[in-house]
């Protein structure tokens, strides 16, 4: 234009260039990671801030403008750094220094602070008219001195401190070591110092030592030293790599193995005798006893096994006490070894079993005759005490490879026919029987499997339904153990209840299905499908345990049932076996809530008296009457008196095993309460048992 204004166009193109300029500018101070701020001089007013120095303090790049620095720093903080500001304002000079504050997130930070003098536009002094803040976090720095700090002076003190010898060196020249590394080798530190390492290694040991340093690696091996005197010193080497004071280094510590050595020596003679009688110990005679299996493979050559047990061995412990009984073990040992030729093996097992290993056999005659002649030296009569005391051993051989081809079935075999002679009386011998085997085996595996199960989830409960005898309703269910096993299909109890039983596996199967059957119960009572009590068979050795009232508290707590959602059916022997004991811990579990019912009552013995001051709730009445109904009299006679005794009794009386109509009628008639049986439903898992149920339901 004629007047000189700039026209409209390029000055709105200039503002939008200062603005994007100015959004570049702010742009670039929040992204960099440093705290930024502008004071003005004289009213230390806030112009410009960027967004991390404004969050630091509380603020925002927005609020903390016009304030001044001490509003945003706090009144104690600017009295602080008021010289610092001082120093700017007056001499125009940059100043650095450091402090400390509290961070938004309450821990302490360290600052690193720079204030640089603004100066008037295009002029690099002159009167300061502001001060730029650069602020730096240098925390983590800080944080790295301190601990590298504190990790020297602990390896300082380490040094000190430790009974092992620790040595620095680099590049094999040794640079430090501590006093018990000078104490182990006989030199002063002087003395060490910028020497080669190697030189204090054994001659042997140098290649290996030496090329660990040259690999640079961090490795534990063991290796010998000499001492000042020229004795070899066996030694464990630590080696790893670390800076010590900036100055990057290796250390190694070692430790005199000495004491270490002489020790493992004597544990591995400990390890392979047994301490009373100094015989091979079970490890070592079945390893040795390996050994010799393997060459008598090829070519064949038979051997012998004895396993001796001394007969009531038990009594003589308990009698003249284990001091005594340890003389009497050491005098049979010594006896046994006296027998037998060096080429023959004799080990104790522990306790009062022995085994022999006898090489060299060309038929059971010759067994035969070692055998008599230990049966002779054993049954001596042994000083105990002041007195002659008799010792009888009962025998059981196998033979190799007849009776096995390993040392564990060996052992096992000459332990089944120990076994069969001591059932054959005292001092007695047997050799093996492959039946025998078969059936221990068998039974070993079903145990094995039976453990197994209990982890594999392969047990389930099968459910057999219990009616009211007169309308047909639903009164309760039985929880019956069934075992899905891989290979044999579904297993009822009477296969693997006996070998449970004798094996304690009985006490973990039964508490499966207590806390089974009460997860069943809760579900069906908080679902409303069959909100009746579950009954649960319990074991004898279950019963037996001395706290069981508090283990079925405990299964109904975890389960987070009512005790009366379940009830527990023992047998009439259960109940006889302790009457003493009996009636309080019914009395424990009735308080619990549960109902207690006498399952396969009347073929037990229990007495009139005794079943008036049991605290029972239910008689069932067993199966084998209720087959007899309606046909055979006495069947008929008994069953009734059952029925009218636990009506007299006050008590619920239930009947298993109704398979006829006829059956549950004449029942019904009685006042028998409830029906289980076939007739009704067979045991069933509970999903067949829920259709069951609903399709009893009348259809609306």
């Amino acid at each position: 234009m004629a007047d000189g204004t700039p026209p409209p166009g390029s000055l709105e193109r200039a503002l939008q260039d200062a603005r994007a300029e100015a959004q570049m500018l702010r742009l670039l101070a929040d992204n960099v990671p440093v705290l930024m701020a502008l004071y003005e001089a004289g009213t230390f007013h806030c112009r410009f801030a960027n967004e991390a120095y404004a969050r630091t303090f509380g603020h925002t790049a927005g609020s903390v403008l016009g304030r001044t620095f001490a509003d945003v720093i706090g009144d104690a903080a600017a009295r602080q750094i008021q010289p610092y500001v001082d120093q700017v304002m007056q001499r125009g000079e940059a100043v650095r220094y450091e402090r400390q504050m509290q961070g938004p997130d309450g821990r302490p930070h360290w600052l690193e602070v720079n204030l640089l003098p603004q100066f008037a536009p295009g002029q690099t002094k002159g009167p300061v008219i502001g001060a730029f803040v650069m602020i730096n976090d240098i925390s983590e720095r800080r944080a790295a001195e301190a601990a590298l700090r504190e990790s020297e002076e602990r390896l300082d003190k380490f040094m000190q401190a430790t009974v092992e010898g620790i040595l620095f060196h680099r590049g094999g020249i040794i640079t430090d070591a501590n006093p018990p590394l000078c104490e182990l080798i006989g030199y002063r530190l002087e003395e060490l110092v910028g020497r080669a390492a190697l030189d204090f290694v054994a001659e042997d040991m140098r290649p290996k030592v030496n090329g660990v340093m040259l690999a640079g690696q961090e490795v534990r091996y063991e290796s010998a030293i000499l001492h000042r005197s020229g004795e070899r010193i066996p030694v464990e080497f630590i080696v790893r790599t670390l800076e010590r004071q900036g100055e990057r280094l290796r250390m190694t510590i070692i430790r005199d193995m000495r004491e270490q050595l002489a020790a493992q020596a004597r544990i591995h003679h400990l390890a392979h005798h047994d301490p009373l009688t100094q015989l091979l110990n079970r490890a070592a005679f079945m390893e040795r006893m390996q050994s010799r299996l393997d060459d008598a493979h090829v070519p064949p050559r038979p051997l012998a096994l004895l396993f001796i047990d001394l007969d009531n061995f038990k009594r003589v412990n308990d009698s003249l006490g284990h001091l005594e009984g340890d003389k009497v073990l050491g005098t049979v040992a010594d006896r046994v070894s006296a027998c037998l030729r060096s080429s023959d093996l004799v080990g104790r097992f522990g306790g009062d079993e022995f085994v022999v290993l006898l090489a060299d056999v060309h038929s059971r005659a010759d067994v035969q005759a070692v055998l008599s002649a230990l049966l002779a030296v054993v049954e001596v009569p042994v000083q105990a005490d002041g007195r002659d005391l008799s010792v009888t051993p009962s025998i059981g051989v196998a033979m190799f490879p007849e009776h096995g081809s390993t040392a564990e079935e060996l052992i096992q075999h000459a332990d089944a026919a120990m076994y069969l002679a001591k059932a054959s009386g005292r001092a007695n011998y047997r050799f093996f029987e492959p039946e025998l085997a078969q059936r221990a085996y068998a039974d070993l595996v079903l145990e094995a499997e039976l453990a197994q199960a209990l982890t594999r989830d392969e047990f389930q409960l099968f459910y057999q339904p219990q009616i009211d005898a007169r309308t047909g309703a639903l009164r309760g269910a039985e929880a019956l153990l069934r075992w899905r096993h891989p290979q044999r299909g579904l297993l009822t109890p009477e296969a693997f209840i006996d070998v449970a039983e004798r094996h304690r596996l009985m006490l973990p199967l039964s508490e499966w299905v207590m806390r089974e059957a009460a997860r069943q119960s809760r579900d069906w009572h908080e679902s409303g499908r069959a909100a009746v009590p579950i009954a649960v068979n319990l074991s004898s050795m279950q019963f037996r345990l001395e706290d069981f009232d508090r283990v079925v508290a405990l299964v109904l707590q975890d389960a987070g049932v009512p005790g009366a959602w379940l009830e527990l059916e023992l047998t009439e022997r259960m109940l006889m076996d302790d009457i003493e004991r009996v009636p309080d811990l019914l009395q424990a579990l009735r308080a619990l809530g549960l109902s207690i019912s006498v399952d396969d009552f009347g073929t037990g013995y229990t007495s009139l008296s005794h079943l008036g001051r049991l605290p029972v709730d239910k008689l069932k009445i067993d199966q084998s009457f209720v087959a007899g109904l309606p046909g055979d009299p006495k069947a008929v006679a008994i069953t009734r008196a059952i029925v009218q005794m636990g009506q007299g009794l006050g008590l619920q009386v239930s009947a298993e095993g109704v398979r006829e109509p006829a059956q549950a009628l004449l029942l019904g008639e009685w006042g028998c309460n409830s029906l289980q049986g076939e007739l009704i439903g067979p045991p069933m898992p509970a999903v067949e048992f829920e259709r069951w149920l609903a399709a009893r339901q009348p259809r609306a």
